[in-house]
């Protein structure tokens, strides 16, 4: 399975949940926003959203500043 992340491709040979993959790959999940093909996942769904071949993640990070 192809999947990218920020632009990066990413070959997994099994499903993954979108938590599956923020662990796998070591992301942190707070202060994060998580798209699947440009739609946001609410966080409640990241558990039970099964990544596609070909799908597209885009994590967004929330960043503090003044």
């Amino acid at each position: 399975m192809n999947i990218q992340v920020n632009d990066e491709p990413h070959h997994f040979t099994e499903p993954l949940t979108l938590l599956d993959l923020l662990n796998l790959l070591a992301l942190s999940v707070e202060g994060s926003a998580l798209a699947v093909n440009q739609v946001i996942i609410p966080r409640d769904n990241w558990l039970s959203h099964l990544l596609k071949d070909g799908d597209h993640v885009l994590l967004f990070q929330a960043i503090a500043g003044g």
